[in-house]
C-alpha cells in the first residue's frame, strides 16, 4: 500500500458520467482519494454519505474527494442517485489503480480466502504527495476525520 511521502500515481479512473478522471489533473489542490470494496452495501454507503454530508466543508477547503471502487459507471450512477451522493465516484474497472495504490489485497471472510479492495483513504498535498494514509478504515466518523487532517493541511 502507499504510503505518507509517495506521489500519487499518475492513473486515470473512469468517472461516473464514463469520462476518464486522471488524477493528475487534480495536481495544485489537496485531494482525497478513498477506495472502498462494493456500492451500495451497508458500510460503503455509510461512508459515501458520510464524506457528502461534509462536502461543502472539504469544496471551501478547496479539497476535491474521489470515492473508487471496481463497480460499473452504471452502478455508480444508481448508488448516487438512490443515495443522493455528492462525492465524485470513480470506476476502476481493470483494478489498475486499486494494484498502484496497494489496495487490491487478499482478504478472508468466514474462513473463505479471495482477492477484493482494502477499504483505505489517502490525503494528497497540492503537489501530489501523500500526507496521510488511512488503512483498515473504521467507517464511523472517517469522513469527519479526514476533513480535520485536511484542514491542518492549510
Amino acid at each position: 500500500m502507499l504510503c505518507e511521502g509517495d506521489t500519487l500515481p499518475d492513473v486515470t479512473l473512469t468517472g461516473a458520467d464514463g469520462a476518464p478522471l486522471k488524477l493528475s489533473a487534480y495536481r495544485g489542490k489537496p485531494l482525497v482519494v478513498y477506495f472502498y470494496p462494493k456500492a451500495d452495501t451497508p458500510g460503503c454507503t455509510t461512508e459515501a454519505i458520510d464524506f457528502s454530508g461534509l462536502i461543502d466543508d472539504f469544496g471551501t477547503l478547496g479539497v476535491p474527494v474521489i470515492a473508487v471502487s471496481k463497480d460499473p459507471v452504471k452502478k455508480l450512477n444508481r448508488f448516487a442517485e438512490k443515495h443522493g451522493l455528492a462525492v465524485t465516484l470513480a470506476s476502476d474497472g481493470d483494478g489498475s489503480v486499486c494494484e498502484a495504490f496497494g489496495t487490491w489485497v487478499e482478504k478472508s471472510l468466514y474462513g473463505r480466502e479471495y482477492m477484493g479492495i482494502a477499504r483505505a483513504t489517502f490525503l494528497a498535498d497540492k503537489d501530489g504527495r501523500i500526507v496521510r494514509v488511512w488503512p483498515k478504515v473504521k467507517v464511523k466518523g472517517h469522513a469527519a476525520e479526514v476533513l480535520a487532517a485536511g484542514k491542518a493541511l492549510g
